[in-house]
């Protein structure tokens, strides 16, 4: 596996081998030895999700505030643009955002760490998006900064207006988010 470090402190992007013939391809998807070693620590996933987007749709940015997710990302149908933005007070990157393609094609995967909110607009007709998080999901602790807050200035892939949820329509600007130490 390739580690790529990114403009935000302990967000990486990984790129897995992959072996590719006339049949078709292999990779190896996971592998908590190679994983730990990459991000420095030892990771503990509890719960996998996956989710299914149109072209258009944007989602995000989330975080959980009290119980915060590492994430670990990847696309297995489709693109998307992906986003992380650091929401660590105490980090050198506090306020910035990285943005990559994640497709069916790259391989690429994004590991965010606790304390980092993200987000994905779908590129593709559709997109199965995967991920990993090292919490469970708390619909009482989940809070939502808007994709568009002029501060974080994403400069997002967009050809139309995105599709975007009830809940997503409705996320603060990052100067009034819950942020983390």
């Amino acid at each position: 596996m390739k580690v790529l470090p990114t403009e935000i402190a302990d967000v990486l992007l990984l790129e897995p081998r992959v072996f590719g013939d006339e049949r078709g391809f292999f990779l190896e998807s996971w592998n908590a030895r190679e994983f730990n070693r990459a991000v420095g620590s030892d990771v503990q996933f509890v719960q996998d999700n996956h989710s299914r987007s149109a072209r258009g749709v944007l989602r995000g940015l989330h975080y959980q505030i009290t119980q915060p997710q590492g994430k670990l990302v990847r696309v297995v149908q489709g693109r998307v643009f992906d986003v992380a933005v650091d929401l660590r007070k105490s980090s050198a990157t506090f306020g910035r955002w990285f943005g990559a393609e994640l497709s069916d094609r790259n391989f690429r995967q994004l590991w965010l760490p606790p304390g980092v909110a993200h987000g994905f607009l779908v590129l593709s007709d559709s997109a199965d998006f995967l991920y990993k998080t090292t919490n469970y999901y708390a619909p009482q602790d989940e809070r939502c900064i808007i994709w568009n807050d002029p501060e974080i200035g994403i400069d997002w892939p967009l050809d139309s207006e995105p599709i975007l949820s009830t809940k997503d329509k409705l996320g603060v600007s990052f100067s009034k988010a819950e942020v983390f130490a």
